[in-house]
């Protein structure tokens, strides 16, 4: 389980380094390519959209295919536009670029998730997910700081190692990875079917939904601190790599240690916490005075955000016991819409609002009615069990 485990964390950090990495690149990309604020938020958007639009389909997919050949050829792609953002010679070639980068993403790292729940007992589940959700605290805490020192000296560096690094897995996977046949392997069943299958499933609608605006303020804000940094207190690409180690730390803390937390509060209630300090945070956070206070309210949101995310992943894979793939990929499908969405609108907002209070406070109302959705849902008066739609099919039969 433990070499499973860091296998999964070194996944999600490689691939989480290439997905924010691109966050303390803006100004330096903005620079580069002579676009403005507004535009730039395409850069983010890209990468989130490509991985949107193919991960609905690598789901589904994922459940009748052995999970492990769909994470080496989806790596292999990854590996190739990665390499290529770095020798992106324009706006639109990097945009392209990260697109296809980000459908490569969308064959991986739903895999992770839908994994855990088959080769880890079912009380190591929120735990094993906290290790994987870490390999992305850690891309914030090493990867995208280093990316950022890296990039002083050119910024295609980062993209070249990320390449690399990715490469290396590659043939990591191959050989340390077991088989992780589906349980509807061999089954054909159309995609339709297989999301119409998901959502009889009860409170799956508002579930996404509330993930969903999660996420979209989520990276309205994420997306724009290190334009924030430099705008505001004005730091250089290296001082922002600096800035943003201390946020990774928080969040690396609150995805290793948080099992232990929710264990004693349970998963509803630990989200319904979680949500409401974010609120509060979110809310105060543009009136920071100075750098200080904004990097500490800032790394009690990270921190705060590592321990409540294996509780979203647990929480929505909780939904059906047959179709973990497709949630995976769904649940990744709907946070990259919410980074796509909110890529475009927080540039938008830090362009046309004074200061940070625009992002911020857009934050701050969608995680307010997150909270509302999801206690609409009924999730806080318990959680369901979930469905076997394997088992439903035979009884139809």
């Amino acid at each position: 389980m433990r070499k499973i485990s860091v296998l999964f964390f070194f996944i999600t950090f490689v691939i989480g380094t290439d997905t924010f990495l691109i966050s303390p690149l803006l100004p330096t990309l903005r620079h580069t390519y002579h676009i403005s604020a507004d535009i730039s938020g395409w850069l983010v958007s890209a990468y989130a959209l490509g991985y949107v639009c193919f991960a609905l389909i690598a789901g589904p997919i994922s459940d009748g295919i052995d999970r492990k050949k769909i994470m080496i050829y989806g790596l292999m792609a990854f590996v190739i536009s990665t390499f290529l953002c770095g020798l992106a010679p324009n706006f639109w070639s990097m945009v392209i670029f990260r697109f296809i980068a980000g459908i490569s993403a969308s064959f991986v790292t739903p895999q992770v998730w839908a994994s855990i729940p088959h080769l880890v007992k079912k009380e190591n589940i929120v735990r094993s997910m906290g290790y994987a959700t870490a390999g992305l605290s850690i891309s914030q805490v090493i990867g995208v700081p280093i990316g950022s020192y890296l990039a002083v000296s050119s910024w295609r560096i980062p993209f070249f190692s990320i390449a690399g690094a990715a490469f290396i897995l590659l043939f990591t996977i191959i050989f340390m990875l077991p088989s992780i046949p589906s349980v509807r392997q061999g089954e054909k069943q159309s995609l339709v079917s297989t999301y119409t299958q998901l959502f009889v499933a009860p409170r799956a609608t508002k579930y996404f939904m509330a993930y969903f605006l999660f996420q979209l303020g989520n990276f309205a804000s994420f997306s724009f601190i290190g334009s924030w940094f430099t705008k505001d207190f004005s730091l250089g690409v290296a001082e922002i790599g600096t800035a943003m180690f201390a946020l990774g730390v928080g969040n690396t803390i609150g995805s290793l240690f948080g099992s232990s937390v929710v264990k004693k509060l349970g998963e509803a209630k630990s989200l319904f916490v979680s949500l409401v300090i974010l609120i509060v945070l979110y809310a105060v956070l543009p009136f920071s005075p100075n750098l200080i206070t904004a990097e500490i309210v800032l790394t009690l949101v990270f921190l705060i955000g590592g321990f409540v995310f294996p509780v979203f992943m647990s929480t929505m894979q909780s939904l059906s016991t047959t179709a973990r793939g497709t949630i995976s990929a769904l649940s990744s499908a709907t946070m990259y819409f919410g980074t796509t969405i909110g890529g475009i609108l927080g540039g938008i907002l830090l362009n046309h609002v004074s200061g940070f209070i625009g992002v911020a406070w857009f934050t701050t109302i969608l995680y307010i009615f997150s909270l509302f959705v999801y206690r609409s849902s009924g999730l806080f008066q318990g959680t369901p069990k979930p469905i076997d739609h394997h088992k439903m099919k035979e009884n139809t039969h």
